[in-house]
């Protein structure tokens, strides 16, 4: 470990450099099988590469986009162009 310093109390030899990278977390996300929710699950992989600060403005978008599709199950279906013919 020559010119790097390990962080005091660190796990493994970590050190300043490599505490201050982001690094993915390797979370495997399974398909749900729902697109919308799919999607935002995907959208989390965005967090993998930003720095801590980063991280809440991706994890809002991703509540917000679940918020939606969840809140769209709860919507009643809309008629087709022919359903309300009498």
């Amino acid at each position: 470990m020559r010119g790097r310093r390990a962080l005091r109390g660190s796990v493994g030899g970590m050190t300043d450099e490599d505490a201050a990278e982001p690094a993915a977390l390797g979370v495997v996300r399974t398909p749900t099988g729902h697109s919308g929710v799919d999607a935002q699950l995907a959208r989390l992989a965005d967090a993998d590469h930003l720095p801590a600060d980063g991280h809440l403005a991706v994890y809002e978008d991703v509540h917000r986009g679940l918020r939606e599709a969840l809140s769209a199950l709860d919507a009643p279906p809309v008629p087709g162009p022919y359903e309300n013919r009498s």
